[in-house]
């Protein structure tokens, strides 16, 4: 138990970006996790740890050991989390790691509801918008799009069934550039866009009778996305351009007048998210309640 102990401290602290900072997220102190981790180091033999007076960073041991304990401690808390689902309610902490636009969108009608059926479950959310091994990532699931999931993955889904993209201006802009009425038209106009964290800004697809069009215009404004949609929201508001964002993001705009409608015979509807988790035989007690709870009719 006491080598059990010195890896979960190597872990959260790696996890975390340094000492302090675990110490905030497991409630142990800074001096334990870094005595854990001396020890550590002294009983296997070599340096996990580069350490500075303004972070920390993983050797090239400390970050192959890393990789091989994630999920061998992400089992660890998972059979601790079944046997204690026999003494009553499922309890423990869910990690998921989910885009922007569901923990927008999606989790906020499931959320409350759910954490108030499971009060002794804990709910931590990582916003990232690439796609990340949920195990490496120290997540017990994520949620994503059907396209970029992993076969070898359960996906459940969550949220709305369908949904789309959709593109809307200000009407002052539209008075002052003209309205697009083919999605080729775009190319000749201001278009605010988000990009990919890994660089990949995906083009602009829409279908109509049959045909599929897809365009990459050069944009006037590009942001990560993250916060990225109010920011795009607001610049269309403020007449900037034409934003490409997902209907029900946009829709509160439109329904206020501030925005308006654009190219929308032409936006392509596509599948809602899945809840996504590796095929294992124990699956923790908070996970299990919480598949289950999207599984339930309401």
């Amino acid at each position: 138990m006491d080598d059990l102990g010195e890896l979960s401290a190597f872990v959260a602290v790696v996890r975390a970006g340094g000492f302090r900072q675990a110490a905030r997220a497991t409630g142990a102190s800074a001096s334990r996790l870094s005595e854990a981790v001396r020890r550590l180091e002294a009983r296997l033999g070599v340096r996990l740890l580069n350490r500075t007076t303004r972070s920390i960073a993983p050797t090239e041991a400390g970050a192959r050991m890393l990789e091989r304990l994630t999920p061998a401690l992400a089992e660890v808390e998972a059979a601790m989390d079944v046997a204690g689902a026999f003494k009553g309610r499922p309890a423990g902490t869910l990690r998921l790691n989910v885009p922007a636009n569901v923990a927008r969108d999606v989790l906020p009608p499931i959320v409350s509801p759910f954490l108030k059926a499971y009060p002794d479950i804990r709910l931590e959310v990582v916003v990232e918008d690439s796609f990340v091994d949920v195990l490496a990532a120290g997540c017990d699931a994520g949620v994503r799009y059907g396209e970029r999931l992993e076969q070898d993955m359960i996906a459940v889904p969550i949220g709305p069934r369908e949904q789309s993209m959709a593109l809307g201006a200000a009407q002052g802009y539209l008075d002052a550039h003209g309205r697009p009425e083919h999605p080729r038209d775009l190319l000749a106009h201001r278009c605010l866009r988000v990009q990919f964290s890994g660089g990949r800004m995906p083009d602009w697809e829409f279908a109509k009778d049959g045909e599929v069009v897809r365009v990459d215009p050069q944009p006037t404004l590009l942001v990560r996305p993250g916060a990225a949609g109010d920011l795009l929201v607001a610049a269309a508001i403020d007449g900037l351009g034409i934003v490409g964002h997902f209907e029900d993001g946009l829709r509160p705009a439109f329904e206020k007048g501030l925005l308006v409608p654009v190219l929308q015979p032409w936006w392509d509807r596509f599948p809602g998210p899945f809840l996504y988790f590796p095929s294992r035989r124990l699956m923790p007690a908070p996970l299990r309640a919480f598949v289950d709870f999207i599984k339930t009719p309401r």
